[in-house]
């Protein structure tokens, strides 16, 4: 077209009628050549929807579909159906007659407009029809809603001529303000963009029937004062208000509105990039243009006002590319170009190779091949995207770095404009931070995380026939590798083909391929364990174990759950993944018959047979995690770092635990899920326990303090008694494992832990007894004594305790409630005697203390002498001994003195009766297990004293 054909309405030069009715003219000319091309791609009964909507609109008949009430609102402004409206109409009712409404009838639908794909390059047999009704602004509510059901009862009357349709109800008065419902919007970001989303309709929509856009008429050099121009119009009657409805115009887009679309379209592309990079990088061009913004709706105006208005070039989706090729090249940024140009291509789906190619040529597949001649692509290029749906780990791998590189640049291209332009509002700095998250949950590396290969990328990467394989590492002498290759590979070829993928560990790669769906039912997969004891029935039951936990295709994450820090959601635990636990009983060809059959302590040797632990995890955000566990502790440091993972969220995940190894896999499998379930229960009463459990000759303590779960690792009894005695802050109850020290008076006396009590036990077992005491924090003390009678075994420790308990007493204010301080001492003993097996804790009464001559005190106090030393002072009968005095013949003197004082000759013990910490606890009245270490120490120097005399 030349220049003459250019149309200026100017207002300071007069307007011609004709002029805008030219204009009208040819807006609607390329409206009528968008919807031919829509039609060419539709079905005859798809056509019959398209063309019969308006006439739905204008008569409310109850023959025709989509009626709903006599009240319903109809009439569209200045519609007459035409021929083939009327004749499609009577196909579906014969008994429907048309009859024109009368002149004055009202008109309550001002427009219609057909949205979307349609009559677009992109159309394909599965584009549906978003169609916009604009209606009277003075619609009463109850209209409007007559309305909207008549709209779903369209909606489902189209699915059932085989057309997906999408009604959209616009109250124009209501629009220009900035007001609509957020479903008007489809898949926007809310209701936020709204110049956006009229940029997009004034370049894409197709009128249908009823008035026109008064934007039409508007030139591009008169946007800036639109409500001038418009009023104009108006008041001096170049157009009549009922001609015409007002959208708005394209004045100047608030930064909001692109942070709002880049936000929606990031989060469309992490599961379909391909659909959603146009969209991104017309965003991020208009952004960048801000505030002087080159819309495509100006442009469009401005073709159809100079004439040019050739229908391939204004295509909406060529329109949307030939901006995005500029602002590239400008840039020069190729591989960014490259992408885009392949994401339109995939859009359009219109193969250019192979049979395809031979097809009829359509107006979509000749403007493509246009486009493609234009960027000089080759054959091998065409067909590997033509190939797309045969796309497998290769091909996605490559694509995926692209895709999510462009995803994350774009992502950062909107943090640096929020910032520049101060546009972070609450809600986009929300939903910034909840965009980031989904994106670093998609894509983002990370130890042990599983890759998410395929976000939309290709249809299906699942594989007919694959290798798995154990491997020597040529890197790590002495270490393996797991390989996983394509097709049915014998152990020879192994070595002359790459692997797809390669992991240090089993269900690592597993995990990856389910992920992944890299697998499925259909897959052959041949097997070669290499030193593993790995079976294909256990490879088998491995893969059904991850389908039950991680059910895909994994669901969108709520954005209140990414404003959290993620959290398990299911659990996964393997249990001897490829190990069997009793291999070297069957390499030895010994079967073995026990009665002890805890998988902690198996058979008379006590075998461990809980060896490696694999752990997978689904969390909240939808990331999957796989951990793996193995030597000595992996046992503790599994459920260590479980119980950690459990207490920092208040929702508990499901957990379960499988294991599918050679031997007694489900013994195993219920003995750890024993174990966990115990950890769970005593987690959620918060006392900080111990959970204490013996594996082989081993002991082990989980310690779950409030926040922090630990692990004490105890190689053999009498570390575990060491640990016992060890002071504690405040009340610690343990929870001895009932397997766990089974041959030990210990497993009778633990459960009997009781805060603000000290309890005594004892066993006689001649010519020695064991005294074990718990005191008011659950610390454990043991002394093994000679033994004469129970009263002297007994009467010097009450005597002891009784003393102890008058000084505490004796230290608190005199406010202070009777009794406070004061801690109950119960007894019990012990049976049966002997060293055999401790089988009953039996009550017994406090031992009598007579007040008789037969016994005298020997008191001590401790205090500090200099730092990190202590001075000893010992009262025998009253009588002072200190060190002072005697130095290091402390204990002999005192020892020759006790000796004197005895009136029988036999020797017997010495005990300490009264002890005074002060000096060193300060105001402090101390833990019991303290005194009594000292109590232990000092009666041993005596007797070993006495025993040289």
């Amino acid at each position: 077209m030349t220049r003459s054909s250019e149309i200026r309405p100017d207002l300071d030069e007069g307007i011609d009628r004709k002029v805008l009715a030219q204009l009208r003219s040819r807006f609607l000319a390329l409206s009528q050549g968008r919807l031919l091309r829509a039609n060419e791609g539709l079905s005859t009964r798809q056509q019959s929807v398209l063309a019969l909507l308006p006439l739905f609109f204008h008569v409310n008949h109850p023959l025709l579909p989509g009626y709903v009430s006599g009240s319903t609102p109809a009439g569209v402004s200045h519609y007459e159906p035409d021929g083939q409206a009327l004749a499609e109409a009577q196909r579906l009712t014969r008994s429907f007659s048309y009859k024109p409404r009368r002149g004055n009838a009202p008109q309550p639908i001002h427009g219609i407009f057909l949205m979307g794909s349609l009559g677009t390059l992109a159309q394909t047999d599965q584009s549906d029809m978003d169609v916009w009704i604009c209606h009277d602004p003075y619609l009463s509510a109850e209209d409007v809603q007559e309305l909207r059901k008549k709209c779903q009862a369209l909606e489902s009357w189209a699915a059932s001529m085989g057309a997906e349709a999408h009604f959209f109800l616009v109250d124009p008065q209501r629009f220009v303000a900035g007001e609509r419902d957020a479903q008007l919007s489809g898949e926007d970001c809310g209701t936020t963009q709204h110049f956006l989303l009229l940029d997009e309709f004034y370049r894409t929509a197709i009128w249908l029937a009823g008035r026109t856009p008064m934007w039409w008429l508007v030139p591009v050099y008169e946007e800036t004062r639109y409500a001038e121009y418009t009023h104009t119009l108006l008041s001096k009657r170049f157009i009549r208000a009922d001609e015409v409805l007002d959208l708005g115009n394209m004045s100047l887009i608030p930064p909001g509105e692109f942070i709002g679309a880049g936000l929606w379209q990031l989060f469309k592309g992490i599961e379909s990039p391909y659909k959603s990079v146009l969209k991104l990088l017309l965003t991020e061009v208009y952004a960048s243009e801000h505030p002087e913004v080159q819309c495509l709706s100006m442009r469009f105006k401005q073709a159809v006002f100079t004439c040019q208005a050739d229908l391939d070039e204004l295509d909406p989706y060529v329109m949307v590319y030939r901006r995005i090729e500029e602002y590239l090249l400008a840039r020069g940024e190729p591989e960014r170009l490259e992408l885009v140009r392949r994401s339109l291509y995939l859009k359009v789906n219109k193969k250019l190779t192979g049979a395809a190619r031979h097809r009829t040529t359509g107006w979509q597949r000749a403007l493509l091949e246009r486009l493609v001649s234009e960027w000089k692509w080759d054959e091998r290029q065409l067909a590997l995207l033509d190939s797309r749906s045969q796309w497998k780990v290769r091909q996605v791998a490559s694509e995926r770095r692209a895709v999510v590189g462009e995803l994350n640049l774009s992502y950062r291209f909107l943090i640096q404009f929020a910032r520049a332009h101060k546009a972070g509002t609450s809600i986009n700095k929300r939903d910034l931070s909840v965009l980031g998250r989904r994106l670093y949950a998609a894509f983002e590396r990370k130890a042990g995380k599983v890759e998410f290969l395929n976000p939309g990328i290709a249809p299906d990467l699942a594989e007919d026939t694959l290798t798995l394989a154990q491997l020597p590492n040529k890197r790590e002498p002495g270490k393996y590798q797991w390989c996983l290759y394509n097709g049915n590979l014998s152990a020879y070829e192994l070595e002359t083909f790459a692997p797809i993928k390669r992991c240090r560990e089993l269900l690592e790669l597993l995990t990856w391929c389910h992920r992944n769906t890299v697998i499925d039912t259909s897959t052959h997969l041949a097997l070669h364990p290499g030193i593993s004891d790995l079976t294909e029935f256990e490879l088998f039951n491995l893969q059904g174990a991850l389908q039950q936990t991680i059910a895909l295709p994994l669901g969108v994450v709520e954005e209140d759950v990414l404003l959290s820090p993620s959290v398990p959601r299911e659990i996964l635990l393997l249990v001897n993944v490829g190990v069997d636990p009793l291999r070297h009983h069957k390499d030895l060809n010994i079967l073995m018959t026990t009665e002890r059959t805890d998988s902690l302590s198996y058979a008379g040797v006590r075998e461990n047979l809980v060896l490696t632990f694999d752990q997978i995890t689904l969390n909240s955000w939808n990331e999957v995690l796989v951990n793996r566990f193995d030597g000595p502790y992996a046992l503790l440091d599994c459920l260590t770092e479980l119980l950690n993972g459990l207490e920092a969220t208040a929702t508990k995940p499901v957990i379960r635990v499988r294991s599918f190894c050679h031997n007694r896999a489900p013994a195993i499998a219920q003995r750890v899920e024993e174990l966990i379930g115990t950890a769970q229960l005593l987690l959620a009463r918060r006392l900080n326990h111990r959970y204490l459990i013996q594996v082989e000759q081993r002991y082990h303590v989980l310690e779950m303090m409030p926040g922090h779960i630990s692990h004490v690792a105890l190689e053999h009894l009498p570390a575990l008694y060491a640990y016992l005695g060890e002071e504690l802050s405040t009340y610690s109850p343990i929870h001895l494992d009932p397997q766990a020290l089974d041959d030990s008076d210990l497993s009778l006396l633990i459960p009997y832990g009781h805060p603000e009590c000290v309890q005594v036990f004892y066993r006689i077992n001649e010519p020695h007894a064991d005294l074990y005491v718990l005191d008011e924090h659950n610390s454990l003390w043991h002394q093994r004594v000679d033994y004469h009678d129970e009263p002297s075994l007994l009467v010097p420790l009450r005597r002891f305790f009784q003393s102890l308990m008058y000084r505490r007493v004796a230290l608190l204010p005199l406010d202070n409630p009777p009794g406070s301080m004061s801690l109950e001492t119960l007894y019990y003993r012990i049976t049966p005697d002997g060293s055999g097996r401790a089988r009953r804790v039996e009550h017994r009464p406090p031992p009598t203390v007579l007040i008789d001559n037969s016994f005298f005190d020997v008191q001590a106090i401790i205090e500090e002498a200099s730092p990190g030393q202590v001075s000893v002072t010992l009262y025998c009968d009253g009588m002072e001994f200190s060190e002072l005095e005697y130095g290091d013949q402390l204990f002999s003197v005192v020892a020759r003195r006790i000796l004197e004082q005895r009136r029988e000759a036999q020797r017997y013990r010495c005990y300490i009766t009264d002890l005074d910490l002060s000096g060193i606890l300060g105001d402090t009245h101390g833990q019991t297990i303290l005194f009594l270490r000292y109590k232990a120490q000092l009666e041993d120097s005596l007797n070993a004293a006495m025993d040289q005399m």
